[in-house]
This record gives C-alpha cells, structure tokens and sequence, in this order.
C-alpha cells in the first residue's frame, strides 16, 4: 500500500510542476527580456518629436520604427538578451549616428540618447 501510494505522490508533483512550468510559458513574462528606451534630441538638447527611430535586429534583418513623443522619447519593450540591434533616428532628412545595443550588454533597461546634427 506505500508503494502505490508513493507512486501516486510522485505523479501528483510531476503533474503539478509541468502544469506551473506550462502556465509559466503560456503567460508569464519572460524575465530575460530588456528594453530600450531613449530621447532624439538635436545638437542643442531640444527633444524632437515626430522623429523616426530605426531599430533593426542583426540576426534577423527585421527593422521596428517608433515615431517619437513630444519629449523625443522612444521605447522598444521586450528585445532578446541574445541579440545586437542597430538603433538610429531620422528627422525632416537628417540622420543620427547608429549605435549599437549588444548582446554583451546585461542591462535590463538600457537608455541611448540619439542626437541629429543639423536639426532644428
């Protein structure tokens, strides 16, 4: 009687950790996930808004836009920890230098201001 009673025990925690890992990837946040977020700013410090902000994954070649807030700000949630991504802004034909968010970096959150010379 132990015996079957351990066994049904052991199916009982089987099951309860493969339905928590389920529900786990079907609804919880993945806590590896960062986010990037910024200001297009010109060469004076005055946010820009309505700029065009590129974010283009190098693994996969696809590009986001985010057109910016009345601060110049920019937000992109949710990027792999395991990729680098390209990030440039434009403005009525000028173009921000491309940085670079590496896989190297371990920041959760990571904030990069884009400055567009000639820009008013």
């Amino acid at each position: 009687m132990s015996r079957s009673w351990l066994k049904v025990a052991m199916v009982t925690v089987a099951a309860v950790l493969a339905l928590g890992a389920g529900a786990a990837a079907l609804g919880a946040p993945d806590q590896r996930l960062r986010s990037l977020s910024g200001r297009v700013l010109n060469q004076h410090d005055d946010p820009l808004a309505e700029a065009i902000v590129y974010l283009k994954n190098t693994k996969t070649l696809v590009v986001k836009t985010y057109i910016s807030d009345p601060d110049g700000g920019y937000r992109f949630p949710a990027l792999s920890p395991n990729i680098d991504y390209e990030i440039y802004a434009e403005y009525k034909g000028a173009r921000s230098d491309t940085k670079t968010l590496s896989a190297f970096d371990n920041r959760k959150a990571v904030t990069l201001m884009l400055r567009i010379k000639g820009a008013k």
